[in-house]
C-alpha cells in the first residue's frame, strides 16, 4: 500500500490522473469528518467538488461517475486521501504563516525605524525594568525559547508569528501570541485557473513509465526520482527494445538486474557499466559527483560487472574508461578486477592502463593480462607498464594541427562529429566546407535529435558578446565569457542548417498523416527540450531560457517555504533586485528592505528560523505596473541560504509564483513552484522582463562560500547571469518549441491552422507542387499566410500544439499544452514537450505506424 500511494501521488502530480485503487483506505468513523453534511452521496460530491474548486481542480465525467458510485463513508475516505496528496504537492499542507501575519498591509514602511528599535530593545532592555522604547514598565516579558525581553505595548503579539527582537520562531503558545483574523478564502475561483482530475486507466502507472523511458534527454532528478517509484511492482516485460538515455537506462538496469542479470548486455559501453555502478550505490547515473560512500558489491555482481566488460571491444572499453578515469580507479577499489584476471582478462587490462600497474609476469593474473596485451596493437608496454592511446586524444590533436584528419577520424563517430560541428566550421579552410556538409548529411541520420537541435542552434547563432557555459556539477551553476570566436561564413552556416532541418523534416515525414494542425504562434517563446540534468522540480516543466507571457499590469505574490533539519539552524531569504533597461541597479526588497516605492515590492518579513514541523514562509508581492512606473525593466527574484546551510540539507524547501491570490497563499493561484534542491545556496528561478512582459526561467543557482549571503553581495554578479541568460536564449537563434511543431505540421499535414500573437487566426496550405522544405520555411518564419480561418480552426485538428489550452480539438486529438486547463485526458492525448522531439528520433522509420508516445 505504500508504493501503491507513492505511485497515485506521482500519477496526480505528473499527469492529473487519480487511481482509486490507492487512494481508497479502510473506512474509519474519522473520515466522516471530512463531510460537511454526510447524509446523502450528493452532498459529499459537493462538498468534494467544493474542496477541489478552492485548490483549482474539477472533477472529470469519469471520475464524477466512480465517485457517485462509492458509499459515503468510502468517498469520504478517498476524498480526504485525494485532497491531503493535492495539498502536498502545492505546499497547501503548510501553515504559511509570515512575520507579519497582517501581511501587505501590516509591513511597516520605514525598515531602518524597525531595525534601530529591534536593536535597542534586545541590547538594552534588561528584566524587571521598564520598557526601553515605551517606558511602559509592566509590559515587558520573556519570550520562549529565545528568552528575549519583549514589549507587549511596543510590539503587537497579534501581528507578528515569531519573536519581534531576533525574528526567530518562538512557541505557538507563548503568551505573546495573539489571536489573529481568520482568513476565509473567496467562494469562486476564476475559470481560467481550473484543471481537470482524472480517472486513471489501468495502465496508467505502464504508460507513464514507458514515456519516461523513450526521452531523448537526460531525466532532471524529480524525474528520475518518479520512475523509482513507478518501477516498483514492474517487470522487465514493460521495458521497449531501446531505453535512448543511458542515465534512465542505468536506473532501470540497477532495478531489475538483481534478479535479471541477463539485462546487463544492455549496458553497451564501459560508461554504461560505470553508470549502472553508481546507480546500484545509490549515486547519481549522470557521473556528476561520485558516491558519498561506495557501498560493497556482492561477489556475484562483481563477476557479472567485470564479465560485461570483458565482452567489450577493447579499444573502445580502454577509452570510455580513460574518460571517467578517477571514477574507475574509485571503482577498482570496490570491484578488485585482478582478482577475476583469469576469468575477464580484457576488463584486467584495461584496469592495469587505467591504473599504470606493474605487471608481475610471474602470477597468473599478469601472463594473462600479457597474453590480453598481445592482441592489441594500440596497447604498449612501457618497462613493466601498459599505455596506450585514445580516439578523444587524436581527434583534438588533429583538430589543433590538421583539422581535415580530425574530420576523417570523426566520419566514424556520427555524434561526435555533430557535437563537434561548430568547431570543425571553424577549424577547416573554406575550401573544406562542402566535405563537411557532405559528412554532416551522411552522419545525421543516426543522430538524436536533441544533438539535431542543439547543434542547430549554434550553427546559427553568431558571436556575441558573451558565451554562456553550463558546467557539469551537482547545481546548475553558470559562468559567461566573452565570445571572441571567428563568425561562421554565412553560406556554409546556411548549408549546414539546411541538412540538418532537411533530417528532421525527413524523419517527420514518416509519422501517421494528420488531417490538420493547429499551433499557437505563441510557442516561440518556448525553448526546445534539451538536457534536464540539473533541472529543479517544477510545476509547468519549462526549458531553461523559455518565457511565459504576463497579463498586463498582475499582481505576483512570491513565496518561499522551508523547514530547517534538526539541531541546526536555516535561514534563508526571499529576496528581489530590480534593474533598468541597462542593467543598472534601481533598487531591492529584502530583510533590509520590506517596501520598495510603498507597495511597489512588499516583504511580508524575515524569518531567522524554520523549526519542524510546520517550518517558516516568507512572501514578497510584486505590482508590476508600479515597478515600470519607477524605471525599473528586469525583477529578479532569488532565494538565499543566508547562513550558508545548503538546500539539500533541508527537510523541506519550496519556492514559487502566485499570481493575483485570491488570500495569503491560494494554491489554485500557484503559476509555477519549483523545489529547492541540490547543494546550492542561492537560486535564481526566473526573471520578469516589465517591457515584453514575460517571465523567462533561468534555473540556474550562483556559487556561494562565506557567510551572509545577500543581494548586497551578490547584486553584480545577479546581474551579469540574467543579462547573459536573457542575451542568449533572447536572440531568438536557438530552436523554439514552435519549430519543432513546425516541423511536425509541416510534414504529416496539408493544411496548418496558425492563432497569432494578437489573436486572429490564419492557415497555410500546401500547394502539390510546393518542396516540403520551402513549406516548412513558410510556415516556421511566419510568412504570408493562405487565407484567414475562422475562431473554430481547432475544433477539427488532429494535432494541436499551444501556450493555453482554451481549445476544443476534436475527441482522439493529440495535444501539446504548457497550461492544460480543462483537456480531459480520457478524451485526448495529452503530450509534454520531449515526447514532441522523442518522435523525431532516428529510430522511428521503424515506428512507422505508431502514435507518438502517451
Amino acid at each position: 500500500m505504500p508504493d501503491q500511494h507513492a505511485q497515485a501521488a506521482v500519477l496526480m502530480r505528473r499527469r492529473r490522473l487519480v487511481d482509486p485503487a490507492a487512494l481508497t483506505p479502510p473506512v474509519r468513523r474519522s473520515a466522516w469528518q471530512w463531510l460537511r453534511r454526510p447524509l446523502t452521496i450528493q452532498s459529499g460530491l459537493s462538498a468534494l467538488q467544493a474542496d477541489l474548486v478552492q485548490r483549482g481542480l474539477l472533477l472529470s465525467v469519469g471520475l464524477y461517475r466512480y465517485c457517485s458510485g462509492l458509499s459515503a463513508p468510502a468517498l469520504a475516505g478517498f476524498g480526504r486521501a485525494m485532497l491531503d496528496l493535492l495539498d502536498a504537492e502545492s505546499a497547501d499542507d503548510q501553515q504559511h504563516v509570515p512575520l507579519f501575519r497582517g501581511f501587505p498591509e501590516s509591513v511597516p514602511g520605514n525598515t531602518e525605524t524597525f531595525y534601530v528599535n529591534r536593536v535597542f530593545a534586545r541590547l538594552l532592555q534588561e528584566p524587571d525594568q521598564p520598557c526601553v522604547l515605551c517606558g511602559d514598565a509592566a509590559a515587558v516579558h520573556a519570550v520562549s525559547p529565545c528568552a528575549h525581553l519583549v514589549c507587549r505595548t511596543c510590539w503587537d503579539g497579534s501581528d507578528f508569528s515569531a519573536c519581534p527582537l531576533c525574528l526567530r520562531r518562538i512557541d505557538p503558545n507563548d503568551p505573546f501570541l495573539k489571536p489573529s483574523f481568520d482568513e476565509v478564502r473567496p467562494a469562486h475561483v476564476r475559470s481560467d485557473r481550473l484543471r481537470l482530475l482524472t480517472l486513471a486507466p489501468a495502465d496508467a502507472v505502464r504508460s507513464t513509465v514507458e514515456a519516461l523511458l523513450v526521452r531523448r534527454s537526460p531525466l532532471p532528478a524529480a524525474d528520475r526520482a518518479d520512475l523509482k517509484v513507478l518501477l516498483t511492482g514492474a517487470d522487465p516485460s514493460w521495458l521497449p527494445d531501446d531505453i535512448p538515455v543511458r542515465e534512465t537506462r542505468a536506473l532501470v538496469l540497477a532495478h531489475f538486474v538483481g534478479d535479471h542479470p541477463q539485462l546487463i548486455d544492455r549496458a553497451g559501453t564501459a560508461t554504461d557499466v560505470l553508470r549502472l555502478l553508481y546507480a546500484l550505490m545509490d549515486a547519481d547515473p549522470g557521473l556528476r559527483t561520485p558516491p558519498v560512500r561506495q557501498k560493497s558489491l556482492p561477489r556475484a555482481t562483481r563477476r557479472l560487472v567485470l564479465a560485461r566488460l570483458d565482452r567489450l571491444p577493447a579499444e573502445t572499453l580502454l577509452e570510455d574508461m580513460l574518460r571517467h578515469e578517477q571514477a574507475w580507479k574509485r571503482i577498482a577499489e570496490n570491484l578488485h578486477p585482478f582478482e577475476f584476471a583469469t576469468r575477464a582478462p580484457r576488463a584486467a587490462l584495461a584496469f592495469a592502463v587505467l591504473r599504470r600497474s606493474e605487471l608481475d609476469l610471474r602470477s597468473a593474473a599478469g601472463q594473462a593480462i600479457a597474453a590480453e596485451a598481445a592482441g592489441h596493437p594500440f596497447v604498449r608496454i612501457d618497462g613493466r607498464r601498459l599505455t596506450t592511446s585514445t580516439f578523444a586524444s587524436r581527434v583534438e590533436a588533429a583538430l589543433e594541427t590538421r583539422p581535415a584528419h580530425a574530420l576523417d577520424l570523426l566520419r566514424r563517430r556520427p555524434g561526435e562529429l555533430v557535437r563537434r560541428l561548430v568547431r570543425l566550421a571553424r577549424a577547416l579552410p573554406l575550401d573544406q566546407h562542402g566535405a563537411l556538409v557532405g559528412a554532416v548529411a551522411t552522419a545525421v541520420s543516426d543522430v538524436s535529435p536533441v544533438v539535431l537541435t542543439a547543434a542547430l542552434g549554434q550553427v546559427r547563432t553568431p558571436p556575441g558578446d558573451l558565451r554562456l557555459f553550463f558546467p557539469r556539477g551537482g547545481t546548475t551553476r553558470i559562468w559567461t565569457r566573452v565570445d571572441e570566436r571567428d563568425p561562421i561564413p554565412a553560406a556554409s552556416a546556411s548549408a549546414l542548417a539546411e541538412v540538418l532541418v532537411g533530417e528532421m523534416l525527413r524523419r517527420a515525414t514518416v509519422l501517421p498523416r494528420l488531417r490538420r494542425v493547429f499551433l499557437d504562434e505563441e510557442l516561440t517563446r518556448l525553448a526546445a527540450p534539451g538536457s534536464e540534468r540539473g533541472a529543479s522540480s517544477t510545476l509547468l516543466r519549462m526549458t531553461r531560457g523559455s518565457a511565459v507571457p504576463l497579463p498586463h499590469d498582475e499582481l505576483l505574490r512570491l513565496f518561499l517555504h522551508w523547514v530547517e533539519p534538526d539541531g541546526r539552524r536555516a535561514d534563508l531569504d526571499l529576496s528581489v533586485a530590480v534593474f533598468d533597461e541597462e542593467w543598472g541597479f534601481v533598487g531591492l526588497c529584502d530583510y533590509t528592505r520590506l517596501r520598495f516605492d510603498q507597495d511597489a515590492l512588499v516583504h511580508s518579513g524575515d524569518l531567522t528560523s524554520a523549526p519542524g514541523p510546520h517550518g517558516s514562509t516568507e512572501f514578497v508581492d510584486l505590482d508590476l505596473r508600479a515597478l515600470r512606473r519607477v524605471g525599473g525593466r528586469y525583477v529578479l527574484p532569488v532565494v538565499f541560504s543566508y547562513d550558508n546551510v545548503p538546500f539539500d540539507e533541508l527537510e523541506r524547501g519550496i519556492a514559487g509564483v502566485m499570481r493575483q491570490p485570491a488570500g495569503l497563499f491560494d494554491p489554485a493561484a500557484v503559476g509555477e513552484r519549483f523545489d529547492l534542491a541540490g547543494p546550492a545556496k542561492i537560486l535564481l528561478p526566473f526573471g520578469v522582463d516589465l517591457q515584453t512582459r514575460e517571465l523567462r526561467w533561468y534555473d540556474v543557482n550562483l556559487s556561494a562560500a562565506g557567510y551572509g549571503h545577500n543581494v548586497a553581495k551578490y547584486g553584480g554578479r545577479l546581474a551579469l547571469m540574467a543579462a547573459t541568460l536573457e542575451e542568449v536564449h533572447g536572440a531568438g537563434d536557438r530552436v523554439s518549441l514552435w519549430e519543432i511543431c513546425c516541423w511536425h505540421a509541416a510534414a504529416r499535414t496539408d493544411e496548418v491552422v496558425v492563432r497569432c500573437a494578437d489573436g486572429s487566426v490564419v492557415g497555410y496550405v500546401r500547394d502539390p507542387a510546393e518542396e516540403l522544405s520551402a513549406f516548412a520555411r513558410r510556415l516556421t518564419a511566419r510568412l504570408e499566410p493562405d487565407r484567414a480561418w475562422d475562431q473554430d480552426a481547432a475544433n477539427q485538428a488532429d494535432f494541436a500544439a499551444v501556450l493555453t489550452a482554451d481549445i476544443t480539438p476534436r475527441a482522439g486529438a493529440q495535444v501539446y499544452a504548457l497550461h492544460p486547463q480543462l483537456l480531459d485526458p480520457a478524451a485526448h492525448t495529452l503530450l509534454d514537450a520531449p515526447q514532441l522531439l522523442s518522435a523525431l528520433a532516428p529510430d522511428t522509420r521503424a515506428h512507422a505506424d505508431a502514435p507518438l508516445p502517451h
